[in-house]
This record gives structure tokens, sequence and C-alpha cells, in this order.
């Protein structure tokens, strides 16, 4: 396989020791919803700091050192106070951080849950519905109202999967487990500033065990970085305001390299026996995430060495340059993906999430 990502956890979200930059943090994924498991190879690790973790003194005086660092941050004290009154580890939290069944999804079964007919259907009366929203979000950032949509469906369904855990005690509770401190202690600090900017209120804080919120799946961190005010009511609201979700997920991709003058790749038909002499991939996706590509070649030389549109065609004739995506190895479907792809890769770094979302904008965007 091209890519064989070892999860701590979540989707895409990829928190595990290498990178835990995308937007989702890829640790939502598993269990979070039949539909949206994880389609990666998941193995589970066992540490003796649950015990440890769970003790309230120690969790309480780390916690107050965490008060210390917030307000030395310029977090107002009494947004300290309010947000950390009570706050305890949450047990289901590192049950579920830990206790991650081993498996293993092709991309034809991921591509059966997802790029489903409801799915569809619902993602092209999305694009109705919100056609005036999307050509100005289109127009601002450059994103694909297509590519907006099928990020939209598969991180929440449209919206229509909402995640219940209380963020805070949640975030507080892998930051102070010592598997990921670093990375999850930033998460807390980044959930404080969005309280003491007015960003939202604390009795909406909501997200996945992991820390994942909003209809985006936001970590705190990206909501600070990308999250939009777009209907203009001076809050970033990626929960409930369509409007900001969408201009959020233009605002990331656009952010991470989006081409307004390119998709994001296409399925080929390749030679005989052409995956198998490609050799171990070796190039990265994009900055940071582990998935590999072939080498990076122009459109023209693919195209000398027998690559043809899954029609049989011959490809097109830009000036583009494209690496090889192999999802399910040699054997499986071959996708030509181009700079665009790396963009959605940022948001998710795994091959699986990164194709399924191209498949599901082409057929939202078909008429």
């Amino acid at each position: 396989m091209l890519d064989s990502h070892r999860y701590g956890t979540r989707q895409g979200v990829v928190c595990g020791k290498a990178r835990m930059m995308s937007a989702t943090c890829g640790l939502r994924l598993p269990k979070r919803i039949l539909y949206l498991a994880i389609p990666f190879t998941v193995a589970a690790s066992l540490f003796s700091s649950i015990a440890h973790a769970q003790k309230k003194p120690d969790f309480e005086s780390w916690l107050q050192a965490v008060r210390v660092e917030a307000a030395k941050r310029g977090i107002k004290q009494s947004i300290i106070d309010s947000a950390l009154k009570d706050v305890k580890p949450i047990k289901r939290v590192l049950r579920r951080d830990r206790n991650q069944s081993e498996f293993k999804l092709t991309l034809k079964r991921y591509l059966n849950r997802v790029v489903t007919t409801e799915n569809v259907k619902r993602g092209k009366n999305m694009a109705k519905r919100h056609s005036n929203i999307l050509r100005a979000v289109t127009k601002k950032y450059g994103v694909a109202p297509r590519v907006i949509l099928a990020i939209w469906g598969i991180e929440t369904r449209f919206g229509l999967v909402k995640a219940n855990v209380p963020l805070i005690p949640s975030v507080a509770t892998l930051a102070y487990d010592r598997r990921r401190s670093k990375y999850f202690r930033a998460q807390l600090f980044a959930v404080l500033r969005m309280l003491d900017k007015g960003y939202i209120d604390q009795d909406s804080l909501f997200g996945s065990w992991a820390g994942a919120m909003g209809q985006p799946q936001f970590m705190p961190s990206s909501y600070l970085a990308y999250a939009q005010d777009f209907d203009g009511d001076g809050r970033r609201d990626i929960w409930k305001s369509v409007p900001d979700v969408l201009a959020s997920i233009a605002n990331y991709l656009a952010k991470h390299g989006w081409r307004s003058d390119m998709t994001w790749g296409r399925e080929v038909a390749l030679p005989v026996g052409y995956a198998e002499n490609l050799g171990t991939p070796t190039r990265r996706v994009t900055r940071g995430c582990r998935a590999r590509t072939s080498a990076l070649k122009n459109l023209a030389a693919w195209q000398s060495e027998g690559v043809r549109r899954i029609s049989g065609a011959d490809l097109p004739t830009r000036n583009l340059s494209a690496v090889l995506v192999l999802p399910d190895g040699t054997e499986g479907r071959a996708f030509l993906t181009y700079k665009n792809y790396a963009a959605i890769m940022s948001y998710n770094c795994a091959h699986l999430y990164g194709i399924t979302v191209g498949v599901l904008s082409d057929r939202i965007g078909k008429r």
C-alpha cells in the first residue's frame, strides 16, 4: 500500500507522534460513528499512565500549573476560573484513546460506505440550498463548491452528526495523559483563547472525544488559525452557522495551497505490470504528512509511459505535474493527483480520505 499509517486513535485525524497539524487531527474517526469509521490500520497502545492520569491530586496539581500558564499567556482570570472549574479527567476518553481494534478498510469498502446514493443526493441538495453562500465563498477563497461540500459531508454528514463530549474536560484529559501531552496541552490553551476572545460560549463547547469541533471537525488550534466569520455576526460559529462552516473549510484549503485553476486529480488506467515496477513510494504528499506517493512528473511524462484516463483516452495536454497514488497497493485502483490533492491531504493525512473526498466531490458536481 502507498500509505500505511499507524494511528494512536482518530480520523485523519493523525494525532500520532509524527504530526498533529491537520484540521481535524485524525483522532475522532474511530467509533465516533460507523459512517466515519476510520479506514486505516489502527494499533492500540497501552500505557501504565492510565492509572496515574486518574489520580485526582496529581491531576489537580497539573491543572493548577495550566491555570498559571494560561494567565501568563494573557487569558483573563475570569475565563480561566470559569472554564477550568471542576474539570476532571474523563475515563472514557482514555479508554477510547487506547482501546482501538486493529482493522483495515480497502478503498472500495470505504467508498461504498461514504459515496452512497443518499450522500450524493444530499450533497447536490445542499449545493442548491446554499448556492448563494457557496458562490460567495468560492469567489473569496477560490475553492470549488463540490469539494467544500464533500469534506462537509464526510466529516459530519452535512452537519447532521453532532458530537456531544464536553470539550474542555476531554482535551484536558488527553493533555494530562503522557502520550501526546504537548499537543493536547496546546489545544487546551487554544480552547481558552477561543473563550477569551469571545468566539464561542462555554455552554456550546462540545466536540468529539479527541477534541475535534463543529461541523468541519476542526481542532482548537485549527479553529484559531482558519475558522471564518462569513455571516458577519462577529463570531466564528462552526457549530451552527452554515456560512461560517463552508467558509472555514474553504479557507483551510486555500491556506494550504488550493488552486482554483485545477481539479484534485483523476482515476487512471495503467499499463500491465506498470505499478509493480514503480518501487516503494518515497515522496511525501505534503509537509508533515507521512503518506507517500510516486515521484512528481509532468502529465506528458505519464502519457509517454502509457498512463491513460480510465476511459482509455489520452491524458489532458495541460502543462501540469501529478503524482500517482495507489490507495490499495499495486493491485488496486490508480489515481493521478495534482497539487490540490495535497491541500485535501493537509485536512486529513490519509490516502483513503483524500481520494474519497475527490470521488465524492466529482459525484456531487456531476450534472
